[in-house]
């Protein structure tokens, strides 16, 4: 008498979930989509399909039965059958393969037609409008879905810009039905990644990367680049009223200030920026991190005295060597071993240090930014600039 069992005692023989998961991967890896931009490309496809082995078949017969019954329920796909010659059971057939004949059995098995259709809708709408976008879409199918209900507007982003190539204008100014600047700006990546398909080299800043830059890329106006200065000495006040005046200005302006000015202190801590005192002949620039593309328009910085005040962590010294590369006569400001020290019940902890070497550092900020960066001093030691007492910043300003 033969026994009942299920093909869950028979785990390795590959179950209708299965193959369904395998379906699924197909839809996840975006190749179902990808192959109808060329009509069914790449099907039938064959699923992997592991079934009884000749013992098996003898010591679960009725499960192979349960196995075979299952299997023929798929509601989609081809079930290959090859006929066996058992010793005990005679002529039989089996499952060997499942196969998927069209994207659209492998589409319709995981409910996909609805999605199927939105994606055959914006291919038609590229293929007859950007076609030289084809190819971003085969690569991103999935992606491509996602923004449908932005597609056309993103079309019609693109052709503008190959109507009006380098424009000279802010995004708030592009005159496209249903398309603001926020619209534009929420889009940048895509839209970048399609522009360089679509615009010719000569409409492409290639030096300008980076969504951050999006609109220098493409010949868009951008915000100016602002800097913001105190002026340390009275005498040298530009407005009327005198006194030690905080001014933002973009940097072009400031370029243009050419104030004779003998040092500049750039601090990167707004509360030390503020309360820096009274230097003659001296102005202060509140920093801003790794970024110092507003002092490039400024020439005359590169007859000034430069001191650097940043955290002493292995970051700050990063900044440093950075601004360094822009102005060589460039001098650390308080991030000296001395300071470290006499503050080390300040010390904090630097979240994710900076690993790499930094050649335009003097051997003295090399070695303790290598003390700092190996851990020699303790656990990724560092120590804010506002930290540093006042009475210590007034003393190493009076020594310089």
């Amino acid at each position: 008498m033969l026994r009942r069992e299920s093909i869950s005692a028979c785990v390795n023989w590959t179950t209708h979930a299965e193959l369904r998961a395998q379906v699924q991967k197909l839809w996840d890896k975006g190749e179902l989509l990808a192959g109808l931009i060329e009509g069914n490309a790449g099907f039938p496809k064959r699923l992997a399909l592991k079934g009884p082995s000749s013992g098996e078949i003898a010591d679960h017969f009725e499960a192979v039965h349960h196995w075979i019954a299952d299997l023929s329920a798929l509601p989609h796909g081809r079930i290959e059958m090859r006929e066996f010659h058992h010793r005990l059971f005679g002529k039989n057939t089996l499952p060997v393969a499942v196969w998927l004949d069209t994207a659209d059995a492998a589409l319709a098995w995981l409910g996909k037609r609805r999605d199927a259709a939105r994606f055959a809708t914006l291919l038609a709408q590229t293929r007859a409008q950007q076609p030289q976008l084809l190819a971003w879409i085969a690569k991103r199918p999935l992606r491509a879905l996602e923004l449908d209900a932005a597609w056309q507007r993103l079309l019609h982003i693109v052709a503008w810009l190959q109507d009006h190539p380098r424009p000279g204008v802010y995004l708030r100014q592009v005159d496209i039905p249903g398309v603001d600047s926020k619209f534009i700006e929420t889009h940048r990546g895509v839209l970048a990644e399609w522009l360089d398909l679509s615009l010719p080299v000569s409409a492409i800043d290639a030096s300008a990367s980076g969504v951050g830059q999006f609109a220098a890329r493409y010949g868009f106006r951008d915000k100016p680049l602002r800097v913001r200065f105190r002026l340390l000495d009275p005498q040298a006040s530009i407005l009327p009223g005198g006194g030690l005046q905080d001014i933002g200005i973009d940097a072009d302006s400031f370029a243009r200030l050419d104030l004779k000015l003998a040092r500049v202190i750039v601090v990167e801590n707004e509360i030390n920026y503020l309360s820096l005192p009274q230097l003659t002949n001296s102005m202060a620039i509140f920093g801003a991190g790794y970024g110092f593309d507003m002092l490039a328009p400024a020439a005359w910085l590169a007859r000034c005295t430069i001191d650097y005040w940043g955290d002493i962590d292995t970051h700050g010294f990063a900044i440093l060597d950075q601004l360094r590369s822009r102005y060589a006569q460039v001098q650390s400001f308080l991030m000296d071993r001395a300071t470290l020290m006499q503050f080390a019940a300040h010390w904090s902890v630097e979240e994710r240090p900076s690993l790499r070497d930094l050649p335009r550092l003097t051997p003295e900020e090399s070695a303790l930014y290598d003390d700092l960066r190996d851990n020699r001093l303790g656990n990724r030691v560092r120590l804010e600039q506002e930290r540093i007492g006042y009475p210590w910043l007034l003393s190493a300003l009076a020594q310089r």
